[in-house]
């Protein structure tokens, strides 16, 4: 019988687990970690799975609204992307009425960003006072003026990531501007009517506008964002309104859950 060789076994080799590389960002021309995602983040349109009694309720919706209000726009007055960013920084707590008023002596005196970034704080607050918080928005626009002016050239960024890097702008404004001048459906604009309506419907059940915006991101097609924005702000004005809802006239009766109203 032939002899076996007497080898010992190997040891088993342990393996460490290993860690994912972190991603990187670039921030201010240094390396740093990114934080990991969290459910937070604005998810990418159409991940979610809807109902077919949501999607229907939806294109109903959208048909009612785009009937009523065809032509419905953003109501701030401007000429550019300059004068929309202004204007609605100023909307923050006032009627878009009142800032009509305000921005065309604004912009007689400061036609330009590079004009705004070289404005006293006294003098731009002694314009805007009656839109309201005057000071807090005279250093928002100097701020944003002078950021355009040293980052940007002097050019109103088109993308959302740089335009909320701008003082007094955030989601809301950034949407605002590049839905209504260059038609980039960044978002979903939830104002004060957007939040109060959606609710109504029955199509959201979160109260803070960034869960909302999540919220109707993933039940609107994108390519609706801007105009079911302006269109629902058009009808909260003329018909759904806050105090007194023209509920028997609605084009949206039908479709419309009329959360926390009596029975019409």
């Amino acid at each position: 019988m032939p002899k076996l060789s007497k080898t010992k076994p190997r040891a088993a080799t342990r393996v460490l687990p290993t860690k994912p590389a972190a991603r990187k960002l670039a921030v201010d021309g240094k390396r740093a970690t990114a934080a990991p995602q969290t459910d937070a983040a604005i998810p990418s349109p159409g991940r979610s799975t809807m109902p077919a009694t949501v999607r229907n309720q939806v294109r109903q919706i959208l048909r009612g609204l785009a009937k009523t209000y065809p032509d419905a726009t953003c109501a701030l007055k401007h000429e550019s992307a300059y004068q929309l960013l202004v204007a609605t920084i100023l909307s923050a707590q006032c009627t878009d009425e009142r800032v009509n008023m305000v921005t065309p002596v604004l912009f007689a005196k400061y036609p330009n960003v590079e004009s705004l970034a070289a404005a006293t704080q006294t003098d731009v607050e002694g314009i805007i006072r009656s839109t309201g918080f005057f000071r807090a928005k005279a250093t928002s626009l100097r701020g944003m003026a002078q950021r355009v002016v040293e980052r940007f050239g002097g050019t109103i960024p088109k993308s959302l990531d740089d335009l909320v890097t701008l003082p007094g702008v955030g989601r809301k404004t950034a949407n605002v501007v590049l839905g209504t001048v260059w038609g980039i459906p960044s978002g979903v604009v939830v104002d004060t009517h957007v939040k109060r309506i959606t609710t109504l419907l029955g199509i959201t059940q979160s109260t803070s506008p960034e869960q909302i915006e999540r919220d109707l991101m993933q039940i609107i097609p994108q390519n609706e964002w801007v105009n079911f924005s302006h269109r629902l702000i058009h009808h909260g004005r003329r018909i759904c309104i806050a105090r007194r809802p023209k509920c028997p006239e609605c084009p949206l009766l039908n479709c419309c859950q009329r959360v926390g109203l009596p029975p019409v």
